[in-house]
């Protein structure tokens, strides 16, 4: 196994991205979408933190943020100790090899008037001064690294399946030696049976190449599998975030008790006996989130107290870090 660092690669603390709303003639601000609200984690190198919630919760907005696809709304984020969380131009131009993203839907993210190639050669032609042949090069090691054959850097994707797809994804990911990257659900848009071999080709990959992952995802049992630690996203806030094992075999945040409840046992005995914790109601618009806990409006332990104050994000004794007032 990979030697992970206790020193993080990535240090993100107190990160708001939130989204003005404009309404008439005027164009007046009247309100924000609260996509991420106040976020803290960090992680190491070599490591993957799994980032799991229900659509809408801000995971890719988080994570788009946090590669400063959109400039934040207020937070710090360090990448090996640099902060860039306000860096602009050529400042975060020259930082983009470090840090790369792996989208969720491989055909809405490729240039289908592009050849595969010329996709994967993009960034080096953007970030790198190399000669035609060290291109073609640099592009064939990369269609081996993901067990793409050579011959095909002259077909355009839509000649691809969306396995395929994702994989000339990673290639172009690759193509600049990052040391993180953000996998925006990378297998959602895929079969089954492709799922599996898309990340097990991260993990060698990850494994190979000293990669650290933010993967995020809202398929619990793929995150069991390849995530070191998780956090557990609902509406724009961290709820718990733990190591992998502590989580899912003892998750204490009512929330993460109910997502949980929802992974259903290959074992039958198990499955029948399984207690599902279902939730009332639905989520609450981030635009204008519950007073105190965001979560209260639809916890089945409310308490009073859930509905007035904000319940703090802190570490527990056994290490794991959450963000209830039944923890009080």
């Amino acid at each position: 196994m990979l030697d992970k660092s206790t020193t993080p690669i990535l240090k993100v603390q107190n990160l708001k991205m939130y989204f003005p709303i404009y309404k008439g003639i005027m164009r007046r601000h009247v309100g924000n979408v609260m996509a991420v609200d106040d976020i803290s984690f960090e992680i190491n190198p070599g490591e993957t933190l799994g980032l799991v919630g229900e659509s809408g919760c801000g995971k890719s907005s988080a994570g788009r943020a946090i590669l400063r696809l959109y400039d934040i709304t207020g937070g710090s984020i360090q990448l090996e100790g640099i902060e860039i969380s306000t860096m602009k131009g050529d400042a975060l131009r020259r930082l983009r090899p470090e840090m790369q993203m792996i989208f969720q839907d491989p055909q809405a993210s490729l240039n289908p008037r592009m050849t595969v190639g010329a996709i994967i050669a993009e960034p080096l032609n953007e970030h790198k001064n190399l000669t035609k042949a060290e291109t073609q090069a640099r592009v064939n090691e990369l269609m081996d690294a993901v067990g793409l054959s050579r011959d095909f850097t002259k077909r355009f994707p839509h000649e691809f399946s969306g396995g395929q797809r994702q994989r000339i994804g990673i290639a172009r990911a690759l193509a600049l030696n990052p040391k993180f990257i953000v996998c925006d659900e990378p297998i959602a848009a895929l079969d089954v049976s492709i799922q599996a071999q898309v990340v097990n080709l991260l993990e060698e990959l990850q494994e190979r190449l000293g990669l650290t992952y933010l993967f995020i995802s809202h398929d619990l049992s793929m995150v069991r599998h390849i995530a070191d630690r998780v956090a557990v996203m609902y509406l724009g806030k961290i709820v718990e975030l733990a190591g992998r094992d502590q989580l899912y075999d003892s998750p204490q945040h009512p929330y993460t008790q109910a997502l949980l409840s929802a992974v259903p046992e290959p074992d039958p005995s198990v499955e029948s006996t399984r207690q599902r914790i279902l939730l009332e109601g639905d989520v609450p618009s981030p635009a204008n989130p519950p007073k105190g806990c965001n979560f209260s409006t639809r916890c089945p332990r409310v308490m009073d107290i859930c509905k007035i104050d904000v319940p703090e994000f802190k570490q527990l004794t056994d290490g794991r870090y959450v963000a209830c007032h039944l923890m009080e």
